[in-house]
């Protein structure tokens, strides 16, 4: 994907975030990994605690990161908690690599999800 594409869906993602829960502003990059591991968690709560939310963003990595074979699902603790095992080490450096990288990603799942594409029909 260049770099005007992913800007494209990039934004194209965030306002459809933003849009369907009716927010002001477009999320942040944190935001939508949050949004991403409550998908990933399969339920939604009032209130997440501050570790909960840190938590729910590194769900959202491991999930991301799990198709290409840097995390493994390994099940689910007696609350509902997804956990995964690091395989390999993750050899992007740098901020702005890996972020991009995670957008692409991140982009991918919505659209595998069909997130993205249902908005257009």
């Amino acid at each position: 994907m260049e770099d005007w594409q992913i800007d494209f869906e990039w934004v194209k993602l965030r306002t459809l975030l933003k849009n369907t829960f009716k927010k002001s502003e477009l999320p942040d990059f944190n935001a939508v990994l949050f949004l991403l591991g409550i998908q990933v968690l399969g339920r939604w709560q009032s209130k997440f605690t501050k570790e909960e939310k840190q938590d729910l963003m590194h769900i959202a990595i491991c999930e991301l990161m799990s198709s290409e074979g840097y995390y493994k699902f390994e099940g689910r603790d007696q609350d509902g908690w997804p956990h995964y095992n690091m395989i390999k080490k993750f050899n992007l450096t740098g901020v702005k690599e890996q972020e991009d990288y995670l957008k692409i990603k991140i982009i991918k799942y919505f659209n595998q999800e069909q997130l993205l594409n249902d908005e257009e029909e």
